[in-house]
């Protein structure tokens, strides 16, 4: 899988956009504030789900790890987030050994 990376839209937030950056074994997530920020790094077999909020013009992704808190990314556009969905959902193993299947 090729290394991608999505920043989110610099219309609505033009000084601290939030990232995501794709890898061969995960996923990062770089929620940035004026001060600060954080990054989350989180392994494919460790994502549980993955969602996406509308809005108007822009969408929140909020992805679900096992025993971890949601990590939500905010303003990127509806294309930008219906492809960071697939991507994880791609990379996300079905074959997991989950103790309730």
């Amino acid at each position: 899988m090729p290394n991608e990376k999505f920043r989110s839209s610099s219309f609505k937030d033009p000084l601290t956009p939030d990232e995501v950056v794709f890898n061969d074994k995960g996923v990062t997530f770089r929620a940035r504030k004026l001060i600060g920020g954080t990054d989350n790094f989180v392994f494919y077999s460790d994502i549980s789900g993955v969602e996406i909020d509308n809005g108007l013009f822009f969408a929140t992704v909020r992805v679900i790890p096992r025993a971890r808190p949601e990590i939500v990314i905010s303003n990127f556009s509806k294309s930008d987030a219906r492809r960071i969905k697939e991507l994880i959902l791609e990379n996300v193993p079905s074959h997991r050994p989950d103790a309730f299947r």
